[in-house]
């Protein structure tokens, strides 16, 4: 129930925000579904009434109305469907069309506006919230493509939150690990070569959802760092993509050997390394972040 709370809370937030509650919907004569329904038949001409109702999920006879008052203020049309002549075609109108236009400007000065005292960060943050509300309710199967890009700004601070939480969900990994992901990106940043070293970030409907880095040890070993994989893309294949990446990298850069550090629960890390060709050369047990662990070093010669 605190969840059901939560999400009304936020429906009645954010409903108050866009204004979609007046009768005047954006300062115009439409309340808002008269002006959905226009913007529909816009970037649809010729739907029929019976797709339209089922794209919005509105029911057909409430459709009816709405869609009779539209034409009695001459928004909209309907004409015999050229393929089907037992179906009418939906339109607008010359003035439909003048509404529109009014409608779609003052949406975008809207959202605008809203948008306006926040940052550039804090947009994208939005953006990326507003991704996965979209992408957790609307029940896609279909999973976005995944991309792999190299650092932004901003990037490395995910890469350090995200090994923080994860490792301390799945594993009971204490602060102390968070500081050690803390410390490598600090020294990726101050001393990167991008003739030899690369960070991948991966990304999916913009956002981040895994990270891999290859950095320098010695003039011919390349060590492969905190390669990590959000759990919404698990199952995608991305981990072995991100290890495939930075051996193809290690190699393009004649690097003879790379070498990482890894431990022996992460099943399905290990089991990547095994399959590429990594040999396991040592272990050594710790409690370095809490729990009792096992840490393993592995290798791959180039």
């Amino acid at each position: 129930m605190q969840h059901v709370e939560a999400v009304r809370d936020f429906n009645r937030f954010y409903t108050r925000r866009i204004d979609v509650l007046r009768q005047d919907f954006l300062g115009s004569p439409f309340a808002l579904p008269e002006a959905r329904l226009i913007y529909e038949i816009a970037r649809c001409p010729g739907i029929t009434a019976t797709v339209l109702g089922r794209e919005l999920g509105i029911d057909l006879g409430y459709l009816s109305r709405l869609l009779q008052g539209l034409k009695r203020r001459g928004i909209v049309e309907a004409k015999q469907a050229p393929e089907d002549g037992r179906r009418a075609a939906l339109s607008l109108t010359g003035k439909g069309r003048r509404t529109f236009a009014l409608l779609n400007t003052r949406s975008k000065e809207k959202m605008a506006e809203m948008l306006e005292p926040l940052g550039q960060s804090e947009r994208a943050s939005l953006v990326r919230a507003m991704g996965t509300v979209r992408k957790l309710l609307d029940g896609e199967k279909k999973a976005a493509e995944i991309r792999l890009r190299a650092h932004e700004p901003g990037d490395m601070g995910w890469v350090v939150e995200s090994h923080g939480r994860i490792y301390a969900e799945e594993y009971g990994w204490n602060p102390r690990f968070e500081a050690l992901v803390a410390g490598v990106v600090k020294d990726f940043l101050e001393h990167f070569d991008p003739a030899r070293e690369r960070c991948w970030i991966a990304e999916q409907g913009g956002e981040r959802v895994g990270c891999a880095f290859l950095v320098k040890k010695s003039g011919t070993t390349a060590q492969l760092r905190l390669v990590i994989v959000e759990p919404s893309a698990r199952g995608t294949g991305l981990g072995r993509r991100l290890v495939e990446e930075c051996i193809a990298f290690a190699r393009a850069k004649r690097y003879r050997k790379l070498v990482l550090w890894t431990h022996a629960n992460l099943a399905a890390a290990r089991h990547i390394y095994e399959t590429l060709g990594f040999r396991r050369v040592k272990q050594e047990p710790h409690r370095t972040f809490g729990p009792r662990a096992i840490g393993e070093y592995w290798e791959l010669k180039l």
